[in-house]
């Protein structure tokens, strides 16, 4: 067993440890205050709520764990199990007279199909079983194999020349071939903002634009107070696969979308969409989108970096299973490990995104009523039975929202000080 064989196995055992222990505190702290709504949810929301709430929550973390084990024993399959290794001679095997580069592509895609089939009982199971037991699931199994091949054929179209422009690059652009790949992916990543609303989004769901009336025009005033320009307003049919009601802005620049889940605007009143549509301004106003671009692409020139270095060390890729040492080994290979070793970044990252959630209520609080941002969140943590009580370290470690005391609490204390 050599060095890194050693390191891969403590940093799994330790991943899965930590994941699983926050899990099932997660799950002893919910359940020890199912019985009551707390304090300042009591008159807002009933108690059947809260406690299928609690339940919902129970049930999910329950299913992450197994989640977490499946996914455990996939990753030791495919590297130390000699799962990718076997992948890998096989295709080499049916593709003599292919480049290394073509050959590369082919391991790629077909580990990445492999992969989804391998996850997808248990998607259906959380589709079919857990959403649809609690009343969200809407979709259907010739809806669900429809997604599935559309993500397919999305993974082959997109993915096909991306690998291909990658793996060229390992190969021939020499000992900085790491920095073309990075603007490569960046390109991408940018290409995707922009193609995403108007390309790639309508492949699954319908959109339409929201009707004339009064709900547009206050929309569109606040819009205009907020200073932001968009390609449109739009109603998206999302109560097709779900009950869950949702808001969000996609595209950059003048591809901007601003999308209304139709689950959202049933559930909600039209001050209420205009407070929830505030709050996603903030996030727009106080950049926080660009800032997280900016992370990613910085992230991700880090790791090519590290990823350059590990290329030229044969023990990596022998450590984790791969005799025989390539550009898509490597590649395929620090995509599966990496995830193990970023693990430290995820409370960070969500402090980031509890911290930019704060800013965007602020914002919400100066250009709407906060009063009925408060009235929209409970009613969204009701309807989409999310609960109120999570364990504090759980969300330290996970959640890229505030709990729902804290954020009201908060937002509560600033009626007093508009």
């Amino acid at each position: 067993m050599n060095l890194v064989t050693t390191v891969f196995l403590i940093a799994l055992g330790v991943s899965v440890l930590v994941q699983a222990g926050l899990s099932l505190r997660h799950i002893a702290h919910v359940r020890r205050h199912r019985a009551s709504v707390p304090d300042a949810f009591a008159e807002r929301i009933p108690l059947d709520a809260h406690q299928k709430a609690a339940d919902y929550t129970i049930t999910r973390t329950r299913f992450g764990l197994i989640s977490l084990v499946w996914s455990a024993v996939l990753l030791l399959a495919w590297t130390l199990g000699g799962g990718f290794a076997w992948l890998d001679t096989f295709l080499n095997a049916q593709m003599v007279d292919w480049d290394p580069v073509r050959i590369g592509v082919a391991v790629l895609i077909a580990a990445t199909v492999i992969g989804s089939v391998l996850d997808l009982p248990l998607d259906a199971w959380k589709t079919f079983r857990i959403e649809q037991a609690f009343g969200f699931n809407r979709s259907t199994p010739v809806l669900f194999l429809r997604d599935l091949g559309v993500q397919v054929l999305l993974t082959v179209a997109l993915g096909v020349p991306l690998a291909w422009a990658a793996l060229s690059l390992m190969i021939g652009a020499g000992e900085y071939w790491w920095i073309w790949v990075w603007l490569l992916w960046s390109g991408f990543m940018l290409l995707m903002m922009w193609a995403f609303p108007t390309l790639i989004a309508p492949m699954f769901n319908k959109f339409k634009p929201l009707d004339d009336g009064e709900l547009r025009r206050r929309i569109e005033n606040l819009l205009a107070r907020c200073g932001f320009r968009s390609d449109g307003i739009f109603v998206m049919d999302g109560s097709r696969r779900s009950a869950h009601g949702n808001a969000y802005f996609t595209g950059i620049g003048n591809n901007k979308r601003i999308v209304f889940f139709d689950t959202l605007l049933d559930g909600l009143d039209a001050d209420e969409v205009e407070a929830v549509l505030a709050h996603e301004l903030g996030h727009f106003r106080r950049k926080h989108v660009r800032k997280h671009l900016i992370t990613s692409l910085v992230l991700s020139g880090i790791g090519l970096y590290i990823l350059s270095l590990l290329a030229n060390w044969p023990a990596f890729h022998q450590g984790l299973g791969v005799e025989r040492g390539s550009a898509h080994a490597v590649l395929f290979l620090f995509l599966l490990v990496a995830p193990l070793f970023t693990m430290v970044l995820h409370p960070i990252a969500s402090a980031i995104s509890r911290k930019h959630e704060f800013e965007a209520d602020d914002y919400a609080a100066e250009n709407s009523r906060a009063d009925k941002l408060i009235s929209a969140l409970v009613k969204l943590y009701r309807e989409n039975a999310s609960t109120l009580t999570p364990d504090p370290w759980y969300s330290a470690f996970h959640d890229s929202h505030p709990p729902a005391p804290v954020r009201i609490a908060r937002l509560s204390a600033k009626l007093g000080n508009l």
